[in-house]
């Protein structure tokens, strides 16, 4: 994504990024979404990038700037990032749709991720416990010393007399 915005970030090459070596395959599957129409080299990722950088365009364009319409502006921009939304929920649609076909054809792999995820959980909330009986035995300590001092500095009062004055 980054590469398609041109001057934008120095130092990395023009045109398209090349998919990681295990998803070859994979960039071709995203261009079929029934029911959207698409041009022959546009997948839903190109059409989120470019709807995004749309979004952004509208924000910083100086007919936005220098504009007197505010309902003209507003509105321009609420169209952007309406259709960089809808293209958003395509996007997260086909990932469901991919993550449910791989949960039929590979259940024990989604079985061990469910495993991971819990194992992570588990040491997240390990490691919040842990935290806290830091704490806890931190302030007990402050408690306990504070006990200490006030018996060792506290002056006994006498006891107040019962006299009924009258």
């Amino acid at each position: 994504m980054a590469a398609s915005l041109g001057g934008m970030f120095s130092g990395q090459p023009p045109g398209p990024p090349q998919p990681p070596p295990g998803l070859l395959g994979q960039a071709s599957l995203l261009q079929a979404t029934p029911g959207v129409p698409r041009t022959s080299n546009s997948t839903l990722v190109d059409e989120l990038e470019s709807s995004f950088e749309a979004c952004f365009a509208s924000l910083v364009s100086q007919d936005y700037v220098n504009g007197t319409d505010q309902e003209e502006i507003r509105t321009g921009v609420d169209q952007c990032i309406q259709k960089f939304l809808d293209i958003a929920r395509q996007t997260e649609c086909f990932f469901l749709q991919k993550r449910l076909q791989l949960s039929v054809q590979k259940p024990d792999q989604v079985i061990k991720e469910d495993v991971s995820e819990l194992r992570n959980e588990l040491q997240r909330k390990d490691a919040l416990v842990q935290k806290h009986l830091t704490k806890l035995r931190h302030w007990q300590q402050t408690l306990n010393y504070l006990k200490k001092r006030s018996l060792m500095h506290s002056v006994k009062l006498p006891e107040p007399h019962s006299e009924n004055i009258l």
